[in-house]
């Protein structure tokens, strides 16, 4: 008795449905991999269902779900193919703990006005007080004139209290813009919304894979290349080596991206 294959077995491969679809948009692999910014070699290796060009899982599925955007087809199948085929979805990494750091600054020391006050007033009590006295002494015209005030022009200065130095300011967010030239620096702010992201070294290690809340930032660096995925990059706002990244990314789309030591330009 034969037990017949079930209809998952004959389903086509991702590659194969990612390559069926471009040739029926009429698209060379060359412009899709101008209009997505993958590489021409991962392009193919991804038609050819080889995923181990992409650098890992997250880097996989954000390849099947920007090719298959850029030939006209749903790519929430090919992405659940793809994680039943490999073992599932990677788990999110928690981002709280990684920004945990950049939330905490130390508050500005204020100055100390009250004990200034006191010492000020404090000063001139005393003051006064040593002049009074030291009339005394001098007889009795000279404390009478004390008593009544003071008969010419010249008022007794008041000792000034030392204003205290003013702090320091707190480190601004735009300190970007003095990245060293020996390194890339990329910033990331999450101005428009949420955005999930992924940064690795031109190693290949994680720098960070997690969540950017809205109003939260994210600055990476290495001394050659830092890679991107960004997965709502609408809500992004991105600074390279200092210089703001003027691409008008829309919201909900995915951008991989790869900066270096030069002007800001995709790699």
């Amino acid at each position: 008795m034969s037990i017949g294959n079930s209809p998952e077995d004959d389903r086509p491969s991702i590659g194969r449905v990612l390559q069926q679809a471009r040739l029926a948009a009429g698209l060379t692999v060359e412009e899709v991999s101008t209009s997505t910014r993958v590489r021409i070699p991962i392009v193919h290796a991804v038609e050819q269902d080889d995923f181990s060009r992409c650098g890992g899982d997250v880097y996989a599925r954000g390849h099947i779900r920007t090719l298959a955007r850029a030939v006209g087809t749903d790519p929430e199948p090919l992405i659940a193919q793809y994680d039943a085929e490999h073992g599932g979805r990677p788990a999110p990494t928690p981002a709280a703990p990684l920004f945990e750091a950049e939330r905490i600054r130390s508050e500005p020391r204020r100055p100390n006005w009250t004990a200034a006050m006191v010492a000020a007033i404090v000063a001139v009590v005393g003051f006064v007080g040593f002049t009074f006295f030291k009339g005394g002494d001098d007889g009795p015209s000279t404390a009478g004139r004390v008593a009544e005030g003071p008969t010419s022009d010249k008022i007794a200065p008041k000792p000034s209290a030392s204003k205290p130095a003013d702090p320091k300011p707190a480190p601004s967010e735009s300190a970007i813009a003095a990245a060293p030239q020996d390194k890339v620096t990329v910033k990331l702010s999450a101005t428009q919304g949420k955005s999930w992201i992924s940064a690795k070294d031109h190693n290949g290690r994680a720098l960070f894979d997690g969540t950017l809340q809205q109003g939260e930032s994210k600055t990476f660096q290495d001394k050659e290349r830092v890679d991107l995925i960004l997965g709502n990059a609408g809500s992004i706002e991105l600074f390279v080596n200092g210089k703001k990244v003027e691409d008008q990314f829309k919201p909900g789309q995915v951008e991989r991206l790869s900066y270096t030591k030069g002007d800001p330009e995709v790699g």
